[in-house]
């Protein structure tokens, strides 16, 4: 059980960069502990303020609620103290309550709060589900602003009020007048954490909204690089930002696009992609971080 306060956790992860690492896995699509616990290890030994175990980026959409629990442990085991550990959570109102329990009884320090599955939902009705998540335990709450799940400024602000472990306002859509908003209404009630792709590229403009945090993606493959620079953010060293923003930042980021996005499902010899936790895992089993991080195939360029 964490020895956090929501409170404590939330400005611990304001206070500097976050990670949020991948999840291996085997030839059979099993969890690959060792090679978890490898990475976890290796991640702690930068400066980072949270690591979130089991998140989007750790393949939460490919585990079980069972899965999830398993990693979270061992996230915690691992890491042993040495920085907060937070986990994922999400789906219908019902699964996304007990993962959330099964996170804490996992040890977690917190939970980040993604958009349920596939149904678009009224305020009322995503209010009702991040309301109904936070009552379900005393961890501290991050809820993640993207896709299907976008709280509108009243909305958040009747939750914080109904909702004292809600800690933590996630932007993935990078809406600026609606972080503006966001700010101006609730103020420092909220930890306020970038999560756009690529989050580097924004990180100095949403600093001056009250963003004073990231999820960096590539601090799991370049964490010297990562860190340098998120000081220099917090610094307001332009010089140094926009040094890293050309000579690294953005001569990658089109390339990771295009491993994101340029493919359909029939670029396969002309067969179906495969979809699906299958997909996914084989996906991050091919791009699993080795130390140093091998060069991209021709077929990925």
């Amino acid at each position: 059980m964490s020895k956090m306060t929501p409170q404590e956790m939330a400005a611990k992860i304001g206070s500097g960069l976050l990670s949020f690492p991948v999840t291996p896995f085997k030839a059979d699509f099993s969890f690959d502990e060792a090679t978890y616990r490898a990475n976890m290890d290796w991640l702690c030994g930068y400066e980072v303020a949270g690591l979130f175990a089991a998140g989007g980026t750790g393949e939460f959409f490919s585990l079980t609620p069972t899965e999830v629990a398993q990693i979270v442990a061992v996230a915690v085991d691992e890491t042993n103290g040495r920085v907060p550990v937070l986990a994922g959570t999400g789906y219908g109102t019902a699964i996304a309550r007990e993962i959330a329990v099964a996170a804490e009884k996992a040890g977690a320090d917190g939970l980040l709060l993604l958009p349920p599955y596939l149904t678009h939902s009224e305020q009322a009705g995503l209010a009702a589900h991040v309301e109904a998540v936070c009552a379900s335990t005393r961890l501290g709450v991050i809820v993640y602003n993207r896709d299907n799940a976008i709280l509108q400024p009243d909305t958040l602000a009747r939750l914080c009020e109904r909702c004292p472990n809600l800690v933590g306002y996630k932007d993935g859509i990078g809406d600026i007048e609606l972080m503006t908003r966001v700010y101006s209404k609730l103020g420092d009630r909220l930890t306020y954490i970038g999560g756009l792709p690529t989050a580097e590229t924004f990180a100095l403009p949403y600093l001056d909204m009250g963003v004073t945090t990231y999820s960096s993606a590539v601090f799991n493959f370049v964490p010297e690089f990562a860190t340098r620079f998120y000081a220099a953010v917090r610094r307001r060293d332009h010089q140094a930002i926009h040094a890293g923003l050309k000579d690294f930042i953005l001569r990658n980021s089109c390339r990771t696009c295009r491993l994101r996005h340029g493919r359909s499902r029939r670029q396969n010899n002309g067969r179906p992609r495969p979809t699906s936790q299958g997909r996914n895992r084989r996906c991050r089993k091919r791009f699993a971080p080795e130390f140093p991080v091998p060069p991209l195939s021709p077929r990925c360029r």
